[in-house]
């Protein structure tokens, strides 16, 4: 396999900036390129719902590398610019305001978008999704003592800006529709703990809710209206209810797509000149034996440096277990392995499940550990 002379990366997130890294340190020498649509150097996105949200750290913080990194490692980086398809045939990436880049290996971190509500009021001024720095700094503008916030959706993204809102002061209620939040990633046992937590500290948790619309006011939310009629007032209004991987452009490729990009073990797509990592990659784990795609910010961290490897020619399975992290008031949890609701037989607890200081392990019938969890141990 000939090294390639030029390498394009799509995405301006850790995913596509490790990818560079990556390269780079494996001694690839050939013009290297990111297309970042953001006008913002690339940055990890974990911060924006925990520390940067809850004004305890600084953007720079979240920074993959600073500016000059990019020039002494001869890092073509375009900020503030759209990628919007890739000629595969011609190995091409044509871009929104700037002439096309050709390339001999194109990867693939475009992330993911969130996922919209299909409710009356979804486009009111003062209703706001997570997923850039600039999301981060509308949601922590309404927060404090006196402000009302509404959060729709129990997942992470939701319950870490439900922590980082009450501890600055703001009343917040957050509407989840199944029956428990974090239920398909934890399963009843523990997830409850997180049921818990947050009641401990005053949010008012409404599990099993409906959103029939958002109320508005001259174009602006003023809260929520439940299925049952109840109405629910709020300053601003957060929608958290997931994302959905950013496969346009591997769909412009013609690359084979499924709950994401297809990749095999080494993160390679269809197309042997493509590779996609991150959010997008729906990975044929070689440790799991089964395809697995995980929006963690491990995936983000590690994926590039094997992606980068097999692209010269190493061919180098990913073989990292899922892992994921939050932090929310005075809880820290670490979890790793892969065992969704309903893929496990039980879940075992050492230590103190009340208390929230423990270890749990979804164990299979076999009782052999699917995953782990620690909560403050």
């Amino acid at each position: 396999m000939s090294t390639p002379e030029r390498v394009v990366i799509v995405g301006g997130g850790l995913a596509g900036a490790k990818t560079a890294e990556g390269l780079r340190s494996l001694g690839y020498d050939g013009q290297l390129t990111i297309v970042a649509a953001e006008n913002h150097l690339p940055y990890e996105r974990p911060p924006l719902s925990k520390g940067y949200l809850a004004g305890t750290a600084a953007f720079a913080d979240a920074v993959v590398h600073p500016a000059a990194w990019y020039a002494e490692h001869e890092v073509d980086l375009l900020l503030a610019t759209r990628a919007t398809d890739v000629d595969a045939v011609g190995h091409r990436v044509r871009l929104q305001s700037a002439p096309a880049l050709e390339y001999d290996k194109l990867v693939l971190a475009t992330g993911s978008i969130p996922r919209s509500l299909r409710v009356p009021g979804a486009d009111a001024q003062g209703v706001q999704m997570l997923r850039t720095i600039e999301d981060s700094e509308a949601i922590r503008d309404v927060f404090g003592a006196q402000h009302r916030l509404v959060i729709i959706g129990g997942g992470w993204i939701g319950l870490e800006v439900a922590a980082a809102a009450r501890d600055a002061g703001t009343e917040v209620t957050v509407i989840e529709a199944l029956d428990l939040p974090l239920l398909n990633v934890l399963g009843p046992q523990a997830a409850a703990v997180f049921v818990e937590l947050h009641r401990a500290h005053g949010v008012d948790l409404r599990l099993g809710a409906r959103l029939a619309e958002i109320t508005t006011d001259a174009g602006a939310a003023t809260g929520v209206r439940l299925d049952g009629g109840e109405t629910i007032g709020a300053d601003a209004v957060v929608v958290g209810v997931g994302v959905a991987p950013d496969v346009a452009l591997a769909e412009s490729a013609g690359l084979e797509l499924g709950n994401g990009v297809l990749v095999d073990a080494t993160l390679r797509t269809s197309d042997p000149d493509i590779y996609a990592v991150g959010d997008i990659a729906n990975h044929d784990h070689p440790v799991l034996g089964r395809r697995v795609r995980a929006e963690h910010w491990a995936n983000a961290l590690n994926q590039p440096a094997a992606a980068a490897a097999s692209l010269l020619g190493d061919g180098t399975p990913y073989t990292a277990l899922p892992y994921f992290y939050s932090d929310q008031y005075d809880l820290g949890m670490e979890y790793v392995g892969f065992a969704p609701n309903g893929t496990y037989d039980r879940v075992l607890v050492r230590g103190d499940l009340a208390g929230r200081e423990f270890v749990a392990f979804w164990l299979d019938a076999a009782d052999r550990i699917l995953a782990s969890m620690n909560v403050n141990v």
